[in-house]
């Protein structure tokens, strides 16, 4: 039976010469819908109009060459040797930690140059931010990647998958756990709490707080269960450490602002 099982073709359509990738559709759609929900709720928070607009233009190409600069580095043993593919993003490997860091940053200076709180943008940008995040993690099951250690097709089976998925999952005459879909699933669960929490109407800040740590909580378990992580040594893999260190970090922020009345300010107000 198993010789029979087809992966689904990377390939939507094809112009001319030119190859659609699933992945870069299923990408540009997260990003695009993403976009859209955060210059909603910007409009409805009192931002500039165009706040986001401006944002994305500066933020989307760091970002990229932060997160493929975070997969250099801890890669650098075969980079030192290969040079020529340290900017051959189309071969793959770019690290979304590395992504939200470049993003952060250039928020911040983004902000502080047009006198914008950067903790107000944040909030309004987290939900789109996670949603972005666990949509995109389909282009990763289109590309049969992100996945876990080999298993059995009665375990794919146990958990009440659909056969599309069970059967991507095999790969080259393997089933492999899918940590996509956990992660992706993680994603949309914290999504909706994110949005939950709006309503609650938190201190300015503490819903991007609250998307560090649920993102970093969720990614630091399912990263034990890939088999690409990226290694800081043999035993610690690089994105359960800065899970960590962003948890801590998260709380420790949350604490202060508290203390010092910094969230006295709250989301709903503009």
């Amino acid at each position: 039976m198993n010789q029979d099982i087809y992966p689904l073709n990377r390939v939507a359509f094809q112009l001319g010469p030119f190859h659609i990738y699933w992945y870069g559709i299923i990408i540009a759609f997260a990003a695009l819908l993403g976009f859209f929900l955060a210059v909603r709720e910007g409009k409805r928070r009192g931002l500039p109009k165009d706040t986001f607009i401006d944002l994305v233009l500066f933020a989307v190409p760091i970002s990229i060459i932060c997160a493929r600069a975070y997969y250099v580095i801890f890669e650098w043993p075969y980079y030192s040797q290969h040079p020529a593919e340290i900017i051959a993003v189309w071969h793959g490997g770019i690290a979304i930690y590395g992504a939200l860091i470049g993003a952060v940053i250039t928020a911040v200076i983004f902000c502080k140059i047009r006198h914008l709180s950067f903790w107000k943008v944040a909030d309004i940008a987290a939900p789109s931010i996670i949603l972005g995040q666990g949509i995109g993690r389909w282009g990763n099951f289109i590309n049969q990647e992100a996945h876990g250690a080999e298993t059995t097709r009665q375990f794919l089976e146990n958990l009440h998958l659909p056969s599309f998925i069970i059967n991507q999952m095999y790969i080259n005459g393997t089933y492999y756990i899918p940590t996509f879909l956990y992660e992706s699933v993680w994603d949309i669960l914290g999504f909706i709490i994110l949005l939950i929490l709006r309503r609650l109407n938190l201190g300015r800040g503490e819903i991007f707080l609250s998307f560090v740590i649920w993102y970093s909580a969720g990614r630091c378990y399912i990263e034990g269960l890939r088999t690409d992580s990226l290694m800081l040594t043999s035993y610690l893999r690089v994105s359960q450490v800065l899970s960590v260190v962003f948890i801590i970090v998260s709380l420790v922020i949350w604490i202060y602002r508290r203390t010092k009345g910094y969230s006295k300010v709250k989301y709903l107000e503009k």
